[in-house]
């Protein structure tokens, strides 16, 4: 029983973090690893449980959602859509021993993007532009990236975006929401097929995430932005620091 408890206050946590600035798996994986499901197994009920709160996310931005530069959202969300289902499929053919040993780099790979991903974009925003071919390109790659892991997928679009498009950055959070959703929803479908989602845990942690998700969205209109940002941030990082010391400290030690 006491299990159920970690997922469901991980599910809290993980839906507050993408209400206020992303990051919930970085919340919802690790419980649902140390709560015994396979890494892989984890990696596919953790996006099934978190994608409600994207789809509600996606729903109350949907007057905002519209072209991002010169690409119209039809073409971004096809890419999104495809690169979403192989990834997700890549994920169903990796083994738990090799995505574990693999999990740490992806974890900080989504750190670095999530602390720097905008202020690159926003930097680099009027300096260099991109055709629309590379754009859809780098849209898919985001998408497999998505279906396959997923953390800070939408720091990296809203990264990306930047470097083409010169309206303020916080007004493509309705495409974000949209298009990480869209990568989210092939990812889910194709991991219910394929059995390999942990259902008890999975719905506990599902009806979490929306409380926490609709909390976390109350709190972000009150709290301040840096503080949100520190913490989250604080948060991924130590998570981050703590798969490499359970993965590799046993091979430093020469165990």
């Amino acid at each position: 029983m006491h299990t159920y408890f970690l997922i469901f206050g991980a599910g809290i946590l993980a839906g507050a973090m993408n209400g206020l600035a992303g990051g919930g798996s970085f919340v919802s994986l690790p419980a649902l690893m140390a709560a015994g499901v396979p890494s892989v197994q984890a990696n596919a009920s953790s996006t099934v449980a978190l994608f409600p709160g994207g789809v509600a996310s996606a729903w109350a931005y949907r007057d905002g959602i519209g072209p991002v530069g010169s690409v119209t959202i039809r073409p971004l969300l096809m890419a999104t859509f495809f690169g979403g289902l192989l990834g997700a499929v890549l994920l169903l053919h990796t083994s738990s021993t090799v995505f574990s040993f693999a999990l740490p780099w992806l974890l900080l790979f989504a750190s670095v993007a999530l602390a720097f991903g905008r202020r690159v974009g926003e930097a680099l925003s009027g300096r260099l532009r991109i055709p629309a071919s590379v754009v859809l390109a780098v849209q898919f790659m985001l998408g497999v990236y998505g279906g396959y892991f997923g953390g800070a997928v939408g720091i990296m679009m809203i990264a990306m975006w930047g470097l083409f498009e010169g309206r303020d950055l916080k007004s493509l959070n309705a495409p974000r929401t949209l298009l990480v959703s869209a990568a989210n929803a092939t990812a889910v479908f194709i991991f219910i097929v394929a059995r390999a989602v942990h259902w008890p845990e999975t719905l506990v942690m599902l009806i979490a995430a929306i409380i926490g998700g609709y909390g976390g969205a109350q709190i972000g209109r009150r709290a301040p932005p840096k503080m949100i940002r520190a913490a989250t941030l604080a948060l991924t990082f130590c998570v981050t620091l703590a798969f490499f010391v359970r993965t590799y400290a046993s091979i430093v030690l020469g165990r």
